[in-house]
């Protein structure tokens, strides 16, 4: 027969489980104090479509899922990108790019400048090199790496980085199976969360108002790992998963990275 204080910490054990859990798929899931500047919500971040027919609809489809957000909005608009492996960034949106950057390990990077805690442009690239193989051209595959690269440029990181855990039902969610069940195609209820919790504030002025391509100075070339600069994180096999640069004068550059298994 158990005595009333063991049984208080037996109960004691289950709450901590319990809460414990409950953090796994509820952890603050941004990447940092980093976010698009503006003076209401909710805003609008412009995606340039420099992709290919066989993106246009997955892109158009993270468009519409990003929008459901009640702080921020997305259009597509045309692309101001130039050649798409270059993938040229413009001031104030998301270039959004696909081309055959090679079997160089990754499926898509997401690289995001930021002068202090603000972002000022961004560009999301698909490696078309490993989409064009039978794993990879699939619809789920496609939907989860573009809706997560593009959710990347809002602020928010990975919800979990392992690719052997179970589907946690967003696309911000490492996993080997994008369709699951759950599917892992788009964003859920906690990503929404979080971007409520990131854009809690109001600005004094607008990060993503112009679209001025930019110089060669403000250009780093995203494709090329040696230009990522230093590792700040790693996913659960041990690979760089964020990379931050150094641009100098307030300025960084931050690469998020899907590698394929």
């Amino acid at each position: 027969m158990f005595s009333k204080s063991r049984v208080k910490i037996a109960g004691l054990i289950v709450i901590v489980a319990v809460m414990a859990l409950g953090t796994v798929a509820y952890a603050t899931h941004s990447w940092g104090p980093y976010h698009w500047a503006r003076t209401a919500n909710p805003f609008t971040v412009k995606l340039g479509d420099n992709a290919t027919t066989a993106w246009d609809a997955y892109l158009a489809e993270a468009s519409t899922d990003w929008s459901q957000s009640s702080v921020l909005d997305t259009t597509v608009v045309t692309g101001n990108a130039g050649n798409p492996k270059r993938c040229r960034a413009t001031s104030g949106r998301v270039e959004v790019c696909d081309a055959a950057y090679g079997f160089n390990g990754w499926l898509g990077v997401a690289s995001i400048w930021v002068n202090g805690n603000h972002i000022t442009q961004g560009t999301v690239k698909m490696n078309d090199s490993y989409f064009n193989t039978a794993t990879y051209n699939t619809p789920p595959w496609r939907r989860l790496v573009m809706c997560q690269e593009i959710g990347h440029t809002f602020g928010l990181a990975h919800q979990d980085e392992n690719f052997s855990n179970a589907n946690l039902g967003t696309c911000m969610d490492y996993t080997s199976d994008p369709d699951g069940p759950p599917s892992n195609e788009h964003p859920n209820a906690h990503d929404y969360t979080q971007l409520e919790t990131i854009y809690a504030h109001l600005d004094s002025y607008n990060s993503s108002f112009a679209s001025v391509p930019s110089g060669p100075g403000k250009h780093a070339e995203e494709t090329d790992v040696a230009e990522w600069g230093k590792s700040l994180k790693q996913d659960g096999k041990g690979r760089t998963s964020l990379y931050e640069r150094d641009l100098g004068k307030g300025e960084k550059l931050f690469t998020f990275v899907l590698w394929a298994e």
